[in-house]
């Protein structure tokens, strides 16, 4: 009894925080979300929400945006974590130079790109060398969104790529050792030994790569504000404009609640179609 006591108060000061800093303001935007302004349950707010342009477009600007920087962050994140786990020259290094961008706070990268994205920017200048045109990277529809998932994954794929390095680490090398004495391949051994021992952190980074990514407001909201034409107008900075600049709390929460919904459908759905059990 004395050492749950203990426990308990170690845990307090987390529990405290997640009650008032998470399940209150979760209660409250339910409560926004399903009443109208005179207290009353309505849905109202989800009628207004589905047949507004904006919301969709950023629905579906989101959506895209998960299916593109999702299978691209842990693509590199993987293809990263196999590279660093071999015998290659400089390793620490690289290791240090990858990780790097997880040191920097989220708003300081999303101003740096911000500047080398510019149309005088350091990137077209070096593209102008090459003999190629320059890229409008956060002016154009064309090429806004792409920009934001670049910035997005140079911080994210050093961040996923350490689980899997820390997977990789606990394969045992023997099977490793044996496979080289059969005869197979690094193809093969990537197949048959690395993925399947490395699944389970693998379906933990990808269920929280796409929890992350659904969740990205501020490179959005320093570099492009949703724009150009609504083109990066990811739904958390949809919501962020409804409630503080719009003062439209009710379809602000009645998105959060959308959001929430999608996130927990799609990281179900994960769970049930991707093994992780042995």
């Amino acid at each position: 009894m004395r050492t749950l006591g203990t426990a308990g108060l170690f845990l307090l000061p987390a529990l405290t925080g997640l009650v008032f800093l998470r399940l209150v303001p979760s209660v409250e935007a339910v409560t926004s979300a399903v009443t109208n302004r005179l207290g009353e349950f309505s849905l109202t707010n989800f009628t207004y929400l589905f047949g507004d342009p904006a919301f969709l477009g950023s629905l579906k600007v989101t959506l895209l945006f998960s299916l593109v920087i999702n299978p691209f962050q842990i693509a590199v994140a993987l293809f990263l974590a196999v590279l660093l786990t071999r015998h290659i020259p400089l390793v620490g290094l690289w290791r240090t130079l990858i990780l790097l961008p997880i040191a920097i706070p989220q708003t300081v990268s999303a101003i740096v790109w911000g500047v080398l994205f510019r149309p005088d920017g350091p990137l077209n200048g070096l593209l102008g060398t090459l003999g190629i045109p320059a890229v409008p990277w956060l002016v154009s529809p064309d090429t806004a969104l792409m920009s934001i998932v670049i910035l997005c994954s140079w911080v994210g794929v050093g961040y996923w790529m350490t689980f899997l390095v820390a997977g990789i680490h606990e394969i045992p090398r023997s099977l490793y050792e044996a496979s080289d004495l059969d005869g197979a391949g690094g193809w093969k051994q990537f197949v048959h030994i690395t993925l399947p021992g490395i699944r389970r952190p693998l379906l933990f980074v990808l269920v929280a790569d796409t929890v992350a990514n659904f969740l990205v407001f501020a490179p959005v909201r320093i570099l492009t504000q949703g724009g150009p034409e609504g083109s990066t107008n990811l739904i958390m900075n949809f919501i962020f404009e409804r409630a503080y600049t719009l003062a439209d709390t009710g379809s602000s929460a009645a998105a959060t609640v959308v959001l929430v919904s999608i996130v927990i459908v799609v990281v179900a759905a994960q769970f049930r179609l991707l093994p992780g059990r042995d």
